[in-house]
């Protein structure tokens, strides 16, 4: 298969006309952001705020096009009015105007506007989350997503850190992900029982992201939409660190049944964990408990257990905002060692006590998507 190139791209791109403007929407300076990884194509079509709602049948028009090309088997178009269709005299955009545009999108209904849609087949979406990096999120995801099948459950793992994707090499999964036969959306990949999709499979793993907020998004919602799930009882999704843009749209845009939320015990780690847990409660997604990650050290060549990041500090902090206390993960070599292999300690010591925690934690968020009703999802108030 011939490579995609940049310039095949923008000669697909230029047989689109933007009719208001009266001319092709490459001559007119209206993409950019255009990358090729492989087989994928992303990139952005600027526009100015008051079109933007409007324009949907052209960026539509701007995907088939680059979608007929030849070996092109997923694109990421994004319309974005984050500054004014560029000319050859326009300025730069003022300080804050990412910001300013998309809180005039969200209170406008633009395409920055929380409209959910649920996910055919799909039962529950359960949010993974963390207030900070480093706290071991994506560990317990992908090891809470195969207990989860070792539970009986069809299971699928949406990594949605589209700038650290971890999953592919955690879940031990290589390649690329193929096409359904009419091309129109991805087969996810699958090993130990869970279906998984990552950003991370479309790209070298030492290939960096530099892709600003709205084609993130873009990516985002290919990962969700466009791919084939099947009938799922949960999909997990590894979120990335923090309370920003993928967070958001997650809350808007698909109904959530609930987050986990991990942490270490650790004071600081609280403080951004109590961050997560804030935000999730602004946008109504209940919140299905906390997770202390790394509780304790236990000691590979004499077994001795020490508090290096304290102890029991996620269990005290869910009982003062009065959500569940899911369990306790120690920091221990096994754990670490089977998530760098690609083999998580769930699908690798199925009888450690590892795994028993994990399974642990699965059953008591099971529980609380059973004994609830699925979730249409809540309106975003931006104040």
């Amino acid at each position: 298969m011939a490579d995609i190139t940049r310039e095949a791209v923008l000669a697909a791109l230029s047989t689109v006309r933007d009719e208001e403007r009266g001319g092709d929407i490459v001559s007119l300076g209206m993409v950019s952001g255009l990358a090729v990884r492989g087989s994928n194509v992303g990139f952005l079509i600027e526009v100015t705020p008051e079109r933007g709602p409007h324009l949907e049948p052209l960026r539509k028009k701007a995907e088939d096009a680059v979608k007929a090309i030849t070996g092109v088997t997923s694109a990421t178009v994004v319309l974005t009015a984050e500054k004014a269709a560029p000319t050859p005299t326009a300025p730069p955009p003022p300080p804050g105007a990412d910001v300013r545009a998309a809180r005039r999108q969200a209170q406008t209904g633009g395409p920055a506007s929380g409209h959910k849609v649920p996910l055919p087949g799909i039962r529950h979406v359960v949010a993974v989350a963390s207030g900070k990096g480093g706290v071991g999120k994506s560990t317990v995801a992908a090891n809470l997503a195969v207990a989860l099948a070792a539970l009986g459950h069809s299971v699928g793992l949406l990594d949605a850190d589209i700038y650290g994707p971890s999953q592919p090499r955690m879940m031990g999964i290589a390649g690329r992900p193929t096409a359904t036969p009419d091309s129109k959306r991805l087969i996810p990949m699958e090993n130990f029982g869970v279906r998984c999709m990552s950003i991370g499979f479309l790209i070298k793993e030492d290939t960096p992201m530099v892709w600003r907020g709205p084609m993130v998004i873009g990516a985002l919602e290919q990962l969700l939409r466009d791919v084939e799930w099947g009938e799922l009882d949960v999909l997990v999704v590894d979120m990335p660190p923090g309370t920003g843009d993928t967070q958001l749209t997650m809350s808007q845009r698909v109904p959530l049944a609930g987050a986990v939320i991990v942490s270490t015990p650790q004071d600081i780690a609280l403080l951004d964990a109590r961050k997560g847990i804030a935000m999730f409660r602004k946008v109504e997604v209940p919140i299905l408990g906390i997770v202390e990650n790394m509780s304790t050290f236990i000691c590979p060549a004499c077994g001795h257990e020490s508090q290096i990041f304290a102890h029991g500090g996620a269990r005290r902090e869910a009982e003062r905002l009065d959500v569940p206390f899911l369990g306790e993960i120690p920091l221990a070599m096994p754990i670490r060692e089977t998530s760098d292999e690609g083999r998580p300690i769930v699908a690798s010591a199925p009888e450690s006590e590892y795994a028993h925690a994990f399974v642990a934690i699965a059953g008591k968020v099971w529980r609380q998507l059973a004994a609830a009703p699925v979730r249409s999802g809540p309106k975003i108030v931006i104040e």
